[in-house]
Parts: C-alpha cells; structure tokens; sequence
C-alpha cells in the first residue's frame, strides 16, 4: 500500500499547481468544509494542506476525537446536539456501549457503520489517518479545479468522438445542434465559479 503522506504531497501538488498558490492552500479552499468531511479540527487540515507534519494519533484516539467532533459538528433536525442516547439508537445499541466506545476508542464494525451512514460520512471517517482522510476530501476539489481548468474534458468521451467522426456525414443543421449541445455541456454557470 502507497503511503498516504506521499499520495497527499503528490495530490497537494496538483492543488498548487492548478490554483497557482504553491504553499497557500488554506487561502483558496474551503478549510472549514475539510474539516467538517474529514472530522479533523481546522488547524489539522491547515498544517497538512502547508506540507507540515501533524501529530501522530493512535486509532483509539481518532475515533473518539471523531465521535466528538461528530456530536459537535452534526445537529438534530431542531439545531440541537445529539445526545449519547439518541447516538446509541442510530448505532443500534445501547448508551453504554457508546460511552465504553468513548472512553476505550475501539467501536464495532457494525455500530460505527450505522453511525456513519446516518450521518452520510465517508467509508473509514472514524479511522483513517489524518493524510489519508484528507486526501479522500481532496478528490472531488481536485476534480472541480481540473474541469474548471480544462473545460473541454466533458467532451473527451469515447461516445463524443464516435459521434465526432460522424460529423462529415451530418448535415449543416445536425452539426449546428452538435455545437450547441457541445457548448451546453462546456458551459460554466456562476454557481460552479463560487468556492471549492
């Protein structure tokens, strides 16, 4: 298995290069959205997105800054925080199991699964390290900044150049449609220039 630091510098790398902020990352993303998918404080992703080392943490540890930071972050429908009851309903046991998972750091499979799907987390929320867990954040800004810097990539498909090589044959009002329907699909609204 790769590295997750070495797969983090290389993909943070690529961020500076397609933002054109070598070393001011936390500048131009969106820091406080990192933290909140990873569930990693703020100054964790900042120190990482700068190259800085963090801190080790052991799995136990993770999990229960994970679950607390959890509870902190991810409020009822009234805007109220969960409570550990109404935690160990959604894991499907009971609240003293969750305070031992709490204190020991060590959930099962099955409950912190259920806990993660409810909240609509990312597989490994509570136990991935921290390059990793920022790395999986990453993908879907990478792949924004990409398509915003090639926006033809949309109609580099092997189905579009099919149709492409069809385009001698077409009349002038088929390949006036197909240029419209190429530019619908390159066209970028304001809504997607707001911040990664």
């Amino acid at each position: 298995m790769r590295d997750a630091h070495a797969s983090l510098a290389e993909l943070r790398e690529r961020l500076e290069e397609l933002t054109g902020r070598p070393g001011g990352l936390a500048d131009v993303l969106d820091v406080a959205g990192l933290s909140y998918a990873t569930g990693m404080p703020v100054g964790t992703v900042v120190a990482l997105l700068a190259g800085r080392s963090v801190p080790e943490t052991s799995l136990g540890e993770r999990v229960r800054q994970r679950l607390d930071f959890l509870r902190e972050t991810r409020r009822r429908p009234d805007g109220k925080r969960y409570s550990l009851d109404e935690l160990a309903k959604i894991a499907g046991t009971s609240r003293q199991w969750l305070s031992e998972w709490r204190r020991s750091g060590l959930p099962s499979l099955e409950h912190a699964d259920r806990i993660r799907r409810h909240f609509d987390l990312p597989a490994g929320f509570f136990t991935a390290d921290e390059a990793e867990a920022l790395h999986a954040a990453l993908q879907p800004v990478l792949g924004e900044l990409e398509a915003k810097a090639d926006p033809l990539a949309p109609l580099r498909t092997p189905g579009f150049y099919r149709l492409a090589r069809r385009a001698p044959h077409m009349s002038p009002r088929k390949l006036q449609a197909l240029a419209e329907w190429a530019e619908m699909i390159t066209e970028r609204g304001p809504a997607e220039d707001d911040d990664l």
